[in-house]
């Protein structure tokens, strides 16, 4: 018997955009569908962006409406 034991979901991963900030003394990151503009500035230190990709775990956000 598994006393305890959920059946757990598999998590669906894909590979995402998101921008990495610039500066070398912050670790923040935004997936590309939750940035705030089409070049966004980072959110903690206002530093410039680039674009990069990493596997993560899907989520969709349903506030953006392309």
């Amino acid at each position: 018997m598994g006393f305890g034991r959920r059946n757990q979901e598999e998590i669906v991963t894909e590979e995402t955009k998101i921008w990495v900030c610039k500066s070398e003394n912050c670790n923040a990151w935004v997936r590309d569908n939750f940035k705030s503009s089409e070049t966004p500035t980072c959110p903690i230190c206002k530093s410039d962006m680039e674009q990069t990709t990493r596997v993560l775990e899907v989520i969709n956000n349903p506030g953006k409406h392309f």
